[in-house]
């Protein structure tokens, strides 16, 4: 994708465009009623109207890069930034060259409202419209490769069975036991819901393969990297809940996330 996206095959050449901001995020959240605080760190990219996030794990990168980076030309980024940028730099061109408002003006992506209300409401609500993605039976496996608890009880509440894995939970607010191996989750879900962390982590081409190698179906829920994720579905990615910058749990007003399903045929 990135070497394509330099040839131009997606749009101008990065090499005339340049990154005017690189900037990073470190956030904590405890939402109410769990154990668990979540940590997350983003590195985040502006282009034109545009931004790009990427999630990363602790100590992958510094804050000296938003110094270094912004200003530099994307294609620089897209070719020697670390991997947690070069993602962010990469969701960025493929934003800016088809926001996902123009798709969803076009019919192409189905814009959900986020409602005005606590970080739980917000999540709440987030993440049923991720689990409205599944098309399942009750009793289905479901595969969660990256876990949040509001989202393992929106898949229950869709009469599915969360098979659940994470590299930094161990488990769920209820108990339920969270593996660190995802070929555990691979080999035994009938439907696989991950994270584009997984894109951040490299092991987005591997979900991607197993998912095609089983006919199974392939939902991403993307803050980052979420028009990368978008540009690959129907090539193993059956659905999308894309949800670019800002990110819903940073504002307690209103926001947009945008669900991509592929249509028979298409």
């Amino acid at each position: 994708m990135i070497e394509a996206v330099l040839a131009g095959e997606h749009g101008p050449l990065p090499a005339d465009l340049v990154a005017t901001s690189v900037f990073w995020i470190h956030h904590g959240t405890r939402l109410a009623g769990g154990a668990t605080t979540y940590l997350n760190q983003y590195v985040l990219v502006r282009l034109g109207g545009s931004f790009g996030g990427c999630a990363f794990e602790a100590g992958e990168i510094d804050p000296a890069i938003c110094r270094n980076s912004s200003g530099t030309p994307l294609d620089v980024l897209l070719r020697e930034a670390p991997r947690p940028l070069r993602i962010a730099a990469l969701d960025a061109y493929l934003s800016e060259a088809r926001p996902h408002r123009l798709a969803a003006a076009a019919g192409e992506a189905e814009p959900v409202i986020l409602p005005t209300g606590t970080p739980e409401v917000r999540a709440r609500a987030r993440d049923a419209a991720i689990a409205g993605l599944l098309d399942i039976g009750k009793g289905a496996a479901v595969g969660l490769i990256g876990v949040v608890n509001p989202l393992v009880a929106a898949i229950r509440e869709r009469g599915g069975e969360p098979l659940l894995c994470d590299f930094n939970l161990r488990a769920t607010q209820w108990g339920d036991p969270v593996t660190d191996d995802m070929n555990e989750v691979l080999d035994r879900a009938e439907a696989v819901v991950a994270t584009g962390m997984t894109l951040s982590n490299g092991s987005f081409d591997t979900v991607l393969a197993r998912c095609r190698a089983r006919d199974i179906p392939l939902i991403v829920y993307a803050q980052t990297g979420s028009a990368v994720a978008r540009a690959f579905l129907g090539s193993g990615v059956t659905a999308l809940s894309a949800e670019p910058f800002p990110f819903s749990q940073f504002s307690a007003e209103e926001t947009v996330l945008y669900r991509y399903r592929v249509v028979d045929g298409a």
